[in-house]
């Protein structure tokens, strides 16, 4: 029993002598350790002056700057389809011919009565010259002249409608007849745009209507086309807003001079509606806390806390509007462990040169 309380008791002293003089020492040197970390390492970007481009986008659909559908005026058999789908024709080529003996007729017949007419007046004439005739008489062979005129514009007119020729410079569609088909007057053959330019219509909202004004630039897109912009301006906007959508319409016109765009196609819009220069940053460099807006900026190879206000935001890039100066490297990685005030060790060499000045590696 003695010898097991002699050993109870050396254990015991023991213990306590670790507690009170070893265990303490390890703690102050582990902790030692974590309060002296190594720096941090973090990749950096330039705070650099750009212009940046407020955009809105909108959606529409070209329409040819004319268009008309081509039909005819009077009825007939068709004798010739002068049309290749996707052809330009100019302002008065023939598009399609119908049958005009019956009205060639008629021009002939009027010409042989405007003929008898003009010698039967100058008949009248002279023996009016000798009073070998009434006042009456004269009267009345002037106006048979003029008739025989008005009868000769009528059946020119009628042959004239008998040929179909386009009304202005465009682009021919698929034509609906064939060579020897009968049509009716007002029967639909094809149709022809004007591909010069193209319009687009497009809504937007009313909180936009103050800004948006004829001669603003515009930049259309289309999958048909992909990576290529068409560049237009805004030609017109509505004056009336509409009380259900709460929008208005506009209308962009595009040069299109070699005819790529067709009408009907589904277009992208973009409407630039102010340019100015901001000092820009990455998005990843911004950190939201709370109501506070900041950046970990780079000086003498330390991470300093900067609190900005931001601005408008495009393509990946942040405007810096107040606390940021140009030329100054902020942090875009390894934010989760860099703090205010501590080492940092830059991983990348930024464009410039100008991190050399404030982080070092």
């Amino acid at each position: 029993m003695l010898v097991v309380i002699l050993l109870a008791a050396l254990a015991n002293g023991g213990y306590e002598g670790y507690q009170r003089y070893v265990a303490p020492a390890e703690t102050e040197q582990a902790s030692s350790g974590r309060r002296a970390p190594g720096p941090a390492p973090v990749e950096v970007a330039i705070a650099e002056t750009r212009s940046l481009r407020e955009i809105i986008e909108a959606v529409g659909t070209t329409r040819a700057r004319q268009s008309v559908d081509i039909v005819p005026e009077a009825s007939g058999r068709i004798e010739e389809v002068a049309i290749t789908p996707g052809q330009r024709v100019e302002k008065g080529a023939v598009l399609v011919r119908l049958d005009d003996a019956v009205a060639r007729a008629d021009l002939d017949e009027a010409n042989a009565r405007l003929i008898e007419r003009e010698r039967a007046l100058e008949r009248v004439t002279q023996l009016r010259g000798s009073n070998a005739v009434a006042e009456a008489t004269l009267e009345e062979a002037v106006a048979r002249l003029a008739e025989a005129r008005a009868q000769l514009d009528r059946a020119e007119q009628r042959l004239a409608e008998r040929t179909i020729r386009a009304p202005f410079s465009g682009t021919v569609g698929l034509a609906e007849v064939d060579r020897g088909a009968r049509v009716s007057a007002g029967t639909f053959i094809t149709r022809l745009d004007d591909l010069a330019e193209v319009e687009v219509e497009f809504s937007l909202p009313e909180t936009l209507f103050a800004r948006i004004e004829t001669g603003q630039e515009v930049t259309a897109r289309s999958v048909a086309f992909p990576g290529r912009g068409f560049a237009g301006r805004v030609d017109a906007v509505d004056s009336r807003i509409d009380p259900v959508s709460r929008a208005f319409r506009a209308r962009a016109i595009i040069p299109n001079p070699d005819g790529t765009l067709p009408a009907g196609m589904f277009m992208s819009l973009e409407l630039v509606l102010s340019e100015s220069q901001h000092i820009v940053v990455p998005e990843e460099a911004i950190i939201f806390q709370a109501a506070e807006t900041y950046v970990f900026a780079i000086v003498d190879d330390k991470a300093q806390r900067v609190t900005v206000r931001t601005g408008q935001r495009r393509d990946g890039q942040v405007a810096i509007l107040d606390g940021l100066a140009e030329g100054t490297p902020v942090v875009v990685r390894g934010l989760h462990r860099v703090r205010n005030g501590g080492a940092v060790k830059v991983l990348n060499a930024p464009e410039g040169g100008a991190a050399s000045d404030g982080a070092g590696s």
